[in-house]
């Protein structure tokens, strides 16, 4: 791997381990095994970094949020999709925790996130509308963007929502899976009688899921 892709993707598992505002880029340089003059060469600040890491965020939005097949209505359709949410948190769950701050601190980066959302939520929106046209949500249209938009500020705030109303709120699998759990009960609120037991078995998929990553780790 060159040293651009090690620094980037280092320090993503870094901040996400350790958070932002407690590694410097010297901190960086030595846990990723580089010299502090050899991250200046690629990067001047963390705040570079960063945006190298929103690149890879990009990427991810566009890749898993994608109209789906006519005919693929089915419970790992559904599973597709909320995967994808749940895995875009949780890979880039330091930007989710201190959202506000890292935006405050890059007009630039603030900018292209406010842009990449306003994509996310027109292709959310559209996926919605493709639901509603087969029959599976019951929803004025005039409400579909504003559902998405919800889903959205669910998935994207969830982190800092929790931290808020808790002492010492970790951010786990399990924690990120109760958030996913919400963003269902909408789907479910909406749902046509015909498919309300698809989203029966989703919350029963996802709270197995909770169990299992609450469970306490064996010593």
């Amino acid at each position: 791997m060159k040293t651009f892709d090690r620094i980037v993707y280092g320090s993503l598992e870094l901040f996400n381990k350790y958070g932002v505002n407690n590694m410097t880029t010297n901190h960086l340089a030595a846990n990723i095994g580089i010299s502090p003059g050899n991250l200046y060469y690629h990067f001047r600040n963390k705040e570079d970094i960063i945006r190298s890491i929103f690149v890879l965020y990009e990427e991810h939005l566009n890749a898993g949020f994608q109209p789906y097949q006519a005919g693929k209505l089915d419970v790992d359709m559904f599973i597709g999709y909320f995967d994808t949410m749940f895995e875009t948190v949780w890979k880039f769950r330091f930007m989710y925790s201190n959202l506000t701050a890292i935006l405050n601190r890059d007009p630039e980066l603030s900018i292209r996130y406010r842009h990449t959302q306003r994509e996310a939520l027109d292709r959310s929106s559209k996926i919605l509308y493709q639901l509603k046209a087969d029959g599976v949500l019951a929803i004025d249209a005039d409400r579909v963007t504003p559902l998405a938009d919800t889903m959205r500020m669910i998935a994207g705030f969830w982190i800092g929502y929790k931290q808020t109303h808790s002492c010492n709120e970790i951010v786990t699998k399990a924690f990120l899976y109760e958030g996913l759990l919400r963003v269902l009960m909408l789907f479910r609120a909406h749902s046509t009688p015909e498919y309300c037991a698809i989203f029966t078995r989703l919350e029963q998929h996802y709270q197995l899921l909770i169990n299992h990553y609450a469970k306490p780790v064996s010593t």
